[in-house]
């Protein structure tokens, strides 16, 4: 069975058709590129994709779950997550911490017993954290781990921004 199934989805601005009739699975496991000259309908298709665009027709199915009106914080408590091209990291805080950002939809604890350090906001933050040290190995920055992403070349910024929609 298909993680993400698309079928049959459009898309239209005005009189512009983005997308038309797209449809595709992708498989556990599977990686699948889309690749287009510029005004294809790439990034229309992910917004689809991740909720911020609605299409007219089709329907959209993740992890066996047929999506009616997808919005994006729906998408990113399913799993769905995205990167940018224009990286938009919090450049004076650490990689761990930005990844840490990513896992903010995941907790439950307020803002109040986390500023606190309440024991169930402390139990909280450490299975995030075991989290997003697990995504810091696979991603093979351990190195970087305490350092201010803003100071870190472009290529290793682009993995802390994987890193944090892995996050998700």
């Amino acid at each position: 069975m298909p993680v993400l199934r698309l079928e049959d989805i459009h898309l239209q601005f005005g009189g512009i058709k983005a997308l038309q009739s797209i449809g595709f699975d992708v498989q556990p496991g599977e990686i699948r590129a889309i690749i287009g000259p510029n005004g294809a309908g790439k990034s229309s298709l992910l917004n689809v994709i991740n909720g911020v665009y609605q299409p007219q027709q089709g329907r959209l199915t993740f992890a066996g779950q047929t999506l009616g009106l997808m919005r994006p914080v729906l998408a990113a408590k399913l799993g769905i997550a995205r990167t940018f091209q224009n990286l938009a990291l919090f450049s004076g805080m650490s990689v761990l911490d930005n990844i840490m950002a990513g896992r903010n939809l995941h907790m439950r604890c307020g803002l109040l017993s986390q500023a606190l350090r309440l024991r169930p906001a402390v139990r909280e933050e450490v299975t995030h954290r075991l989290v997003a040290e697990r995504i810091i190995d696979f991603l093979e920055i351990q190195a970087w781990r305490k350092v201010p992403v803003g100071r870190l070349p472009y290529g290793l910024q682009k993995r802390v921004d994987l890193g944090r929609a892995l996050a998700m």
